[in-house]
């Protein structure tokens, strides 16, 4: 416990009781063990910020796969980003030597991809609407040159999970996709 020490007040002339002077001082130690027991309290119960991760769902290392897991892609329905260095990307709709639309070139967030992204899942859906609802929604194939960067392909992911985008892939850029990136007569939106 905490100890303060005030000295004993002696006697002293003519009936004048006098006390000693002493400097007060108290003891600290207990002091000292319950702040170091309150330290290691809440060191142990704090839980510390978690990672945030997005679930991606990869595909099985089985050779021949099943069938009915096999999905209907036509080009009416797949959407390709192409990323490339420097924080462009390029997005056509269709078939990469044929596209319906594009390509063209946009920029990240709200105004750009996911503006897009919402628009074919639009397109999508009002043309087959009536049919089979896995045939309804919108494929997208995101394809990362060597010169993108990872926050790139992550922003992407990022706009797939907000546009609520339920099929899309990562896949690998071919050599012609390669040269559409690289042309300056792309047109920006």
């Amino acid at each position: 416990m905490a100890e303060l020490n005030t000295g004993d007040g002696g006697g002293g002339k003519k009936g004048h009781i006098r006390s000693k002077k002493q400097n007060a001082g108290v003891d600290l130690t207990a002091m000292v063990d319950l702040a170091f027991l309150l330290i290691t309290f809440f060191m142990l119960t704090t839980s510390l910020s978690k990672p945030q991760s997005m679930n991606l769902a990869m595909p099985d290392k089985t050779e021949d796969p099943k069938p009915e897991d096999k999905l209907d892609v036509s080009e009416d329905r797949t959407l390709t980003l192409l990323l490339g260095e420097k924080n462009q990307l390029v997005w056509y709709y269709g078939l990469p030597n044929a596209p319906i639309e594009g390509p063209t070139k946009v920029g990240y967030g709200k105004n750009g991809i996911r503006k897009e992204l919402l628009a074919k899942k639009q397109t999508v859906k009002s043309k087959y609407a009536g049919q089979d609802p896995k045939k309804q929604d919108l494929i997208v194939l995101i394809k990362a040159s060597k010169k993108s960067t990872y926050r790139n392909l992550v922003d992407v992911l990022d706009e797939m999970a907000i546009a609520d985008v339920k099929i899309y892939a990562i896949v690998d850029i071919t050599p012609e996709e390669n040269a559409m990136l690289k042309k300056e007569d792309i047109l920006s939106e």
